[in-house]
C-alpha cells in the first residue's frame, strides 16, 4: 500500500496518503474474493479486503497489487473511527493484528476489530486514518454495503453540505462555541478554498506535522479546537480530527506534542 500519501475523509471512503490535492488517493470499492469490499490504496499498488460478519467482527486482509496475492504488513494496532451512515457522531474503533499462518515474525495481514454496540447490521461508514506499508502512510475508509465507490476517483467521498455545517458551526466535545467564532463561523471546505494542499512525508526534526498523518503540517491548515490553535496537512484531515474532538470529553493533546522529534 504505498504511494506517496493518501487520503480518507474522517469515515468517508480513502485509502492512500494524500488529501484532495491530487496525490493519490485511490478508493474504487468492489466485491473480495470473500465476499467482501475491496478497497485499493496507492493506485491499486495495494488492496484491503474488509469483511464484517454478523457478530460485528470486521476482518481487514491487505493484498497486493494482485488482489489474489497476501501481502504481509508491519504488526501495528489500527486506529479508526466508525458511524452509522447518516449520522453525524462517530465512535472510536481498533483493529488488533492477527498473523495469519505463513505470516513473518513481526508481520501481519489480518487485522480484526469488534463494532461498537448497536452498530451491528447497519450500513456503516468506517475510516482509518493511519496505516503504515513499508514506511509510507495512507488513510484508509470505505462504506459497508456499497459494491463500488467510483473507479479511479482520487478523492474522498466529499462531506455533504448539510453535515458539513453541523460538523464545523455547532459545540460539541471539546469543540466550544468560542472555538467556532475564532475560526470565523465557517467550515474548513469555505476557510481553505483555493489553497493547495503539498505533503511532505518527509517532515525534519522540530517541524510540525498533522494529527492524522504525521507529515509535514501547514500552517496555512490551521484551525482552532478546545482554545488551541493545531496545524494540518490539508483540510480532510482537519475534519477527521475535529470529528474525534467532538466526540470526546477527555482533554486533546496539546498542539506542541505534535512535533517531529
Amino acid at each position: 500500500m504505498s504511494t506517496k500519501e493518501s487520503e480518507s475523509s474522517g469515515p468517508s471512503t480513502s485509502s492512500n496518503p494524500d488529501h484532495g490535492d491530487g496525490s493519490p488517493t485511490d478508493h474504487g470499492h468492489k466485491p473480495g474474493a470473500h465476499g467482501g469490499i475491496m478497497v485499493s490504496l496507492g493506485r491499486d499498488s495495494y488492496h484491503v479486503e474488509a469483511v464484517i460478519d454478523s457478530s460485528g467482527a470486521i476482518r481487514l486482509c491487505t493484498l497486493g497489487q494482485d488482489e489474489s496475492r497476501i501481502f504481509e504488513v508491519d504488526s501495528q494496532t489500527l486506529q479508526g473511527f466508525v458511524k452509522a451512515v447518516g449520522d453525524t457522531d462517530s465512535k472510536p474503533i481498533s483493529f488488533a493484528p492477527t498473523p495469519q499462518d505463513g505470516d513473518a515474525a513481526g508481520k501481519t495481514s489480518l487485522f480484526v476489530g469488534q463494532l461498537p454496540d448497536n452498530m451491528t447490521g447497519k450500513r456503516l461508514d468506517i475510516t482509518i486514518p493511519n496505516i503504515r506499508i513499508e514506511g509510507e502512510r495512507f488513510r484508509l475508509g470505505f462504506v459497508s454495503g456499497v459494491d463500488a465507490h467510483g473507479a479511479g476517483s482520487e478523492m474522498p467521498e466529499k462531506m455533504a453540505a448539510g453535515e458539513e455545517k453541523e460538523l464545523y458551526l455547532t459545540p460539541g466535545g471539546r469543540y466550544t462555541a468560542a472555538d467556532i467564532e475564532a475560526n470565523g463561523n465557517t467550515t474548513a471546505s469555505q476557510k481553505f478554498k483555493g489553497l493547495k494542499s503539498a505533503h511532505d512525508m518527509n517532515p525534519k526534526p522540530g517541524d510540525r506535522i498533522c494529527p492524522i498523518t504525521e507529515t509535514k503540517a501547514n500552517p496555512k491548515f490551521s484551525w482552532t479546537i478546545d482554545g488551541k490553535s493545531y496545524q494540518f496537512c490539508c483540510p480532510l484531515c482537519v475534519d477527521e480530527f475535529l470529528k474525534s474532538a467532538k466526540s470526546s470529553t477527555e482533554p486533546l493533546p496539546d498542539p506542541d506534542t505534535f512535533v517531529k522529534k
